[in-house]
């Protein structure tokens, strides 16, 4: 089967399609026919090379964390009904850019009949980290949140589960006034550029960051006293190594802040959230916003939609 590997770190050109052995389910798993692979961008960090020194991402790797397509075998001790279902999962930290994969029953989720395998990788793993973001950030109805890079998959999941939350403000900061006007019709109350600036409220109780990079520091002063941050994400790359000496700057206002990642969560915690949210935008409750299909060959051309900031929502590549 084909697959996508990181040939060489840096640049979208270092990825490669590659003929590997098609998978076969193990005791316990389940093989699915891809239909519709969701691009992150954790899957472009990675990609980078900036993660290359935790252990697992080396050249060759396979990026890709989430897949949805229909099961066609089952290993030993699955029940042998699964095959026909059309079912998500989260693959790990990759071995999504494939056109197979085996991974464990119990990681599955069923779709409801009618959600396109496209719409949940739009909403799977985003929907669950902005849920559980906000959790971690102790977001309360009435609250202000201010969401950091709002165009992609996971900031629009925050601004939409922000608002039926009760957020009494949900502003947003992206790069152009199109994208801002589409933010508020998922929920935006407010639109800021990419500093920060804008029409909205003098301070934020929540300020959920999916961008970081060197400028994450001057968001602590768009917080209100008590008000927490929350960084989802590394987009822009790593915040200055100094970035504490800011917050202690501002002490007397009894600031908090958290790194959070979905691997803290346990399995079926994150499972009954994505069942919830893959109900939910089956009934017209959530909006998967998927920016582009593209087959899975154009891999390169996907990230390098992401790297030149082009993409609004979720790329999906299909086998």
């Amino acid at each position: 089967m084909r697959a996508v590997e990181i040939r060489t770190f840096g640049a979208p050109e270092g990825l490669a399609v590659i003929d590997v052995p098609s998978p076969v389910p193990a005791e316990g798993e389940v093989l699915i026919d891809v239909e519709a692979i969701g691009v992150g961008g954790v899957d472009t960090v990675i990609r980078s090379g900036a993660l290359a020194g935790l252990g697992g991402f080396q050249e060759g790797f396979i990026p890709g964390n989430e897949v949805a397509g229909t099961v066609t075998a089952v290993g030993g001790g699955v029940d042998p009904a699964l095959a026909g279902r059309r079912v998500w999962t989260f693959t790990g930290e990759g071995g999504g850019y494939v056109e197979q994969v085996a991974v464990p029953a119990d990681r599955i989720l069923p779709l409801p009949g009618d959600l396109p395998a496209t719409d949940a990788v739009a909403i799977g793993t985003s929907g669950m980290v902005a849920h559980f973001a906000l959790a971690h950030a102790h977001f309360a109805p009435g609250e202000s949140v201010l969401v950091r890079g709002a165009a992609g998959s996971i900031g629009i999941m925050t601004v939409q589960l922000a608002a039926q939350g009760g957020a009494s403000a949900v502003a947003v900061t992206t790069s152009s006034a199109e994208r801002g006007e589409r933010l508020r019709e998922l929920g935006a109350t407010h639109v800021l550029d990419r500093s920060g600036e804008g029409d909205g409220p003098p301070g934020y109780d929540v300020v959920i960051d999916i961008v970081s990079g060197v400028d994450m520091p001057s968001f602590f002063d768009r917080l209100k006293p008590n008000g927490r941050m929350v960084l989802v994400g590394v987009v822009a790359g790593m915040p200055p190594a100094d970035f504490g000496a800011k917050l202690m700057a501002t002490f007397r206002k009894s600031l908090s802040f958290a790194a959070f990642s979905a691997d803290s969560i346990p399995e079926p915690d994150r499972r009954a959230v994505s069942a919830e949210h893959f109900g939910a935008a089956a009934r017209g409750g959530l909006r998967p916003v998927v920016h582009e299909v593209l087959p899975l060959e154009k891999a390169v051309l996907a990230h390098r939609k992401m790297d030149d900031g082009e993409v609004f929502g979720r790329i999906v590549l299909t086998p």
